[in-house]
């Protein structure tokens, strides 16, 4: 029998005030403080910090813990599924956009470099946590792949990657090791983006923009041919419906390929992302060719509401996944993740600098600022520094970063694979990573190196 006034009917939904709370809170820092005004902080890492800030003030005065360990398990849930369904939200986009043959070269530009950044800061992570293994002999040497997964990828890879570290090759604090990693690859991204705009203010690079204001236009809202936006049945529902399941057909298949491959259950799992990217993708697919036999005569899908769902579980992913972080078992490792911290932020800054200028003449400056704050946060920060200089989107940078997700997993897969060798073979991990940069560059590059061969 269900009595409504126990905690357990409340506790869910108290859970999520607190986020939501804490996202408040941020907003309100980020409106009223100059200095993080002009950070470009994203307001969901403040209101991660904010909570952080109030446990930690809380353990000092009462003696406990802010959150349970019930709690604390539901905040990693809670990431682990907003990673997923806000990449099926954004999957389920359809785009009318005709694609050129150079426009197809520099998308697939794009994702080669991304997944060339993974391995960059893949090795250098791993370089750096195998050394600190032979000073510390307890420390787990394969920790500095979770570099690349809480910069590149972001919160809820960096919790997938470090659970399975933990879980299955025993890397005592792995969840919150990746969670702070990722919530330093933000802070890279905002202080780091500062940085470059600041010096392309003072060099007169910076062009003026007349206002923050997004200007959104009707047609923005509702697309021709869509069903209404109230009808029977509201339209959002609609898309809450269709993420819902392509979810559950992900998690069928994941199910299905976990039963054929026990031994990989963990990472398989820990692909709910892409195996939900795959399933979104069929989705689009059978709901095309249901409209092509005219079984249905209206678009279902809707951008804009899409968008603002993907970005709704793209904030809750991140201030959950920084709430989740255990500072207390961290101690030990904050000179290494601080190491692991500089040197991500200086190499992706630097390498990205040198793929702009050599392979995007054309918008050097959008298409850096867009990747750097990709590669160092999420999209959603990519987005948020190319607006300080493409206020419109009218350069092809933003299109970049939602189109490179197609290249990017195809090449991108086989690291994610060597993510479960490195706990095993470090060593070898590391040669195959260097030997696996060393080719994509050579892809990335090929009309630079090909062309200087044919003229000799």
């Amino acid at each position: 029998m269900v009595n409504f006034w126990d905690s357990n009917v409340w506790e869910t939904f108290l859970l999520f005030t607190i986020l939501f709370a804490g996202l408040l809170v941020g907003n309100v820092l980020k409106k009223g403080i100059p200095l993080l005004r002009t950070s470009l902080i994203p307001t969901s890492v403040l209101g991660g910090v904010v909570i952080l800030i109030v446990e930690a003030l809380y353990k000092a005065i009462a003696g406990g813990s802010f959150f349970s360990e019930k709690a604390n398990s539901a905040l990693e849930i809670i990431t682990y599924h907003a990673l997923a369904l806000g990449f099926i939200a954004s999957t389920l986009k359809t785009s009318k956009s005709k694609l050129t043959k150079q426009r197809t070269v520099e998308i697939f530009n794009t994702g080669v470099t991304t997944v060339a950044t993974y391995l960059l800061q893949g090795i250098f992570g791993l370089v750096i946590t195998i050394v600190a293994s032979l000073v510390m002999t307890d420390f787990f040497a394969a920790a500095g792949v979770l570099l690349p997964f809480g910069y590149g990828q972001g919160t809820g890879q960096a919790l997938n990657y470090g659970n399975i570290y933990e879980v299955d090759y025993g890397f005592s604090g792995g969840k919150s090791f990746g969670l702070t990693i990722a919530a330093l690859g933000f802070l890279s991204a905002s202080f780091g983006g500062v940085i470059h705009l600041n010096i392309m203010k003072q060099r007169g690079k910076l062009p003026q923009r007349a206002d923050d204001q997004e200007t959104i236009r009707s047609e923005d809202i509702q697309a021709e041919n869509e069903i209404p936006m109230q009808e029977s049945v509201d339209k959002l529902t609609i898309q809450v419906a269709l993420i819902a399941v392509t979810y559950m057909l992900a998690y069928g298949l994941m199910l299905l390929l976990g039963h054929l491959l026990p031994g990989m259950r963990s990472t398989i799992f820990g692909f709910n992302f892409l195996l939900g990217v795959l399933c979104a993708t069929g989705i689009k697919v059978v709901i095309r060719l249901l409209k092509r036999i005219h079984l249905i005569k209206k678009d279902y899908t809707n951008n804009f509401l899409l968008t603002r769902t993907s970005n709704f579980f793209f904030d809750i992913m991140v201030v959950s996944g920084i709430a989740a972080i255990r500072l207390d078992i961290l101690e030990r490792y904050w000179g290494i993740m601080l190491i692991l911290g500089a040197v991500g932020l200086v190499i992706t800054y630097i390498y990205n600098r040198i793929v702009a200028k050599l392979l995007f003449k054309d918008y050097t400056e959008e298409q850096f600022l867009a990747m750097y704050g990709m590669l160092t946060g999420t999209a959603s920060t990519g987005i948020i520094l190319l607006r300080e200089v493409d206020g419109n989107f009218d350069t092809p940078a933003a299109d970049n970063l939602v189109y490179q997700n197609f290249p990017a997993i195809a090449f991108g897969f086989p690291m994610l694979l060597l993510a479960t060798l490195a706990p095993k073979q470090p060593y070898l991990t590391l040669g195959i990573f260097v030997a696996f940069f060393a080719v994509m560059n050579i892809l990335l590059f090929r009309s630079l190196i090909f062309k200087r061969k044919s003229r000799k």
